[in-house]
């Protein structure tokens, strides 16, 4: 079963394809017209926000304060904004980081290259390769396998993570299908349509049902994972604030507007 929360549609209806009905919400003076909902997926139910296209030009990086201390939590980013008159609409933490609380690949905010894309070797998930950068342009958002990177035109914003979940429409070729590797794990897409899924589950999941979540019911060709034990969404239309987690937060990915719009 699906429940949907969608902010610029009345009444109820049926999405061709998706199973169950879908309960859309209207609720007045909406400032986007981005989608909320959660669905369930092999046994697991997973909470989706998906923007419309567009909308992602409104989504902002976030790792360290002006100042040059880190955020290091959806809290602490969410004070700070509301202190300079801005309010924080989602958030979800980004790709993974180093040992030094650093993102660990390429990481490009406001359109300045503060960590180089990373095309080394090495253990853990970032290094599955192929890991892949999501970012974007004032064209749109995109999610590519690092080798293929090359963006045409300024780059806004970009995070490096790994492995890609989805490459072209496959899985990625090491995703085994009962792996027992299971966590909470949160990733993004962007589906045929060019608008810009983020995903979390509810509860563990491995890789290979992770990725079929975004290549079978939320049509991304290409969608890649950012992160897994710490993984949180900040999200309060279904009841995600997250606002404190267990480890500190490196890279965060919000979407923002001006307070009171």
């Amino acid at each position: 079963m699906v429940t949907m929360i969608g902010r610029l549609r009345r009444g109820r209806r049926l999405l061709p394809g998706w199973p169950g009905a879908l309960l859309m919400v209207w609720m007045s003076a909406p400032a986007w017209a981005a989608t909320a909902f959660t669905l369930e997926h092999r046994e697991t139910q997973f909470d989706v926000y998906r923007l419309e296209k567009g909308e992602e030009q409104a989504l902002r990086l976030f790792w360290k304060r002006p100042n040059g201390t880190p955020y290091a939590s959806l809290y602490a980013l969410r004070q700070d904004l509301e202190a300079r008159g801005e309010h924080l609409e989602f958030a979800v933490n980004g790709g993974i980081y180093s040992r030094e609380m650093a993102p660990l690949g390429l990481y490009i905010q406001d359109g300045e290259t503060l960590v180089p894309l990373n095309r080394g070797g090495g253990g853990g998930n970032f290094f599955l390769k192929p890991n892949g950068i999501f970012f974007i342009t004032d064209q749109g958002a995109q999610v590519v396998p690092a080798d293929t990177y090359q963006p045409a035109g300024r780059v806004l914003q970009a995070i490096q993570s790994g492995p890609m979940l989805v490459i072209k429409g496959e899985l990625h070729p090491r995703f085994i299908p009962d792996y027992e590797s299971r966590y909470v794990r949160n990733g993004v897409g962007v589906d045929r349509a060019g608008r810009v899924v983020f995903a979390i589950s509810d509860g563990e999941v491995n890789f290979h049902d992770f990725g079929t979540l975004f290549r079978d019911r939320l049509d991304c060709p290409n969608a890649l994972y950012l992160d897994g034990q710490i993984s949180g969404m900040y999200l309060p239309e279904l009841h995600h604030y997250a606002l404190w987690a267990w480890r500190p937060l490196v890279a965060i990915i919000g979407l923002v507007r001006p307070a009171g719009k």
